[in-house]
């Protein structure tokens, strides 16, 4: 059992010539604002990894992209939590089409026909930001939307094709309800304005996507159950799953990336070696296992999805503790590498719901309550 030879394994598989490249670069080269790796992973087709067969994508099951995701992120930190984002907009579109008479068939057929990237501009990244409250305002006219406001911090926002971003509607009986919009990105009104100020993660292109009354047509319009109370409608709640998982492993493979330098230094205790992968190991396995699950998405999965995503924040941070020290401040100082990854791996932290918000709701779940999102 080598170190991520089976995610990597699974990488080639699903998206043939990948791993190669990325192993080419300096991770440095990778992780900057412009670098080469959404290039090398749109080239390689992963825009359509989780796009069904049937509209001509590779139909990747939650299982494998869990395990593609931490192949990235142990290579390109910044890769894989920028497609993370567009996973979980694809994922929303495929649970979408599948309950749904609508247009979405025809997004998820160009999305891998055109190798699209969509950007998500649902989470916020601030702290105390609730996850479903949508930060554009609506104009409406009959059938006819126009949206304005801005999302910041929004990854992909140079390479997008398309933003989808969480918007409040007026539901059938005037309450608001929240709609899914998707939106060209060059639809006239969007813009881009520089916003992330910090080396971490610059890759990930998550700058300030703003949108100055845009029109968005109705058939890319998604309207969901969710109203103001936080309650998840089944959409709404696959996506999540989704999301906690596929974030969750990108951030095991950025400190995946940290273990697999501490295995090759022999210089290093064996203990502390054996520790370090048995911690991030043991975050993936239970990641796998929820993946691999028969049962129907629901809250129970979500609750479970973010207990692995609790665990993994204390196993990694675990990791980094004894691997960077363990390492020495030769390794910190000859490179700029092991720095990095410590930075980067924490952000996982900073992706909402964080703990704190989520520890009230997460006691009702388990004592029996719905779930709520705040």
């Amino acid at each position: 059992m080598k170190f991520l030879h089976r995610e990597r394994a699974v990488l080639e598989k699903a998206l043939p010539g990948l791993d190669q490249q990325l192993a080419a670069h300096p991770l440095m080269d990778l992780e900057s604002a412009g670098g080469p790796a959404l290039a090398a992973f749109t080239e390689a087709g992963g825009p359509a990894l989780l796009v069904p067969a049937e509209h001509g994508g590779a139909g990747a099951d939650l299982l494998t992209a869990v395990r593609v995701q931490r192949a990235l992120g142990a290579r390109s930190p910044s890769l894989a939590v920028a497609t993370t984002m567009h996973h979980f907009s694809v994922a929303s579109l495929v649970e979408a089409a599948a309950h749904s008479s609508g247009m979405e068939w025809m997004l998820l057929a160009a999305i891998a026909k055109d190798r699209l990237l969509l950007a998500s501009g649902f989470a916020e990244g601030r702290t105390g930001q609730g996850i479903l409250a949508p930060n554009l305002t609506a104009r409406i006219d009959g059938e006819k939307v126009w949206l304005s406001g801005s999302k910041k911090p929004c990854s992909l926002a140079r390479s997008m094709n398309l933003l989808t971003a969480s918007v409040a509607l007026p539901g059938p009986d005037g309450t608001p309800q929240l709609a899914i919009a998707l939106i060209p990105a060059d639809a006239p009104g969007v813009s881009v304005r520089p916003f992330w100020g910090s080396p971490i993660l610059a890759g990930a292109e998550s700058d300030e996507v703003v949108l100055e009354d845009v029109e968005v047509p109705a058939e890319l319009l998604v309207r969901t159950d969710v109203t103001d109370d936080g309650r998840l409608d089944h959409l709404q709640t696959v996506g999540f799953v989704w999301f906690e998982l596929l974030m969750t492993a990108s951030y095991l493979g950025a400190a995946s990336a940290l273990v697999e330098r501490t295995l090759a230094n022999t210089k290093v205790d064996a203990a502390v070696r054996a520790e370090s992968a048995t911690a991030v190991e043991a975050a993936f396995l239970a990641l796998e296992a929820l993946a691999a699950s028969t049962e129907p998405i629901g809250q129970d999965a979500l609750t479970q999805a973010l207990i692995c995503r609790y665990a993994a924040q204390d196993a990694i941070n675990r990791v980094l503790a004894a691997g960077v020290e363990a390492l020495g401040g030769m390794a910190f100082i000859s490179s700029g590498d092991i720095a990095y990854l410590n930075s980067a791996c924490r952000a996982l932290a900073f992706h909402p719901p964080s703990r704190a918000r989520m520890a009230a709701p997460l006691v009702d779940a388990l004592t029996g309550e719905p779930l709520r999102i705040p």
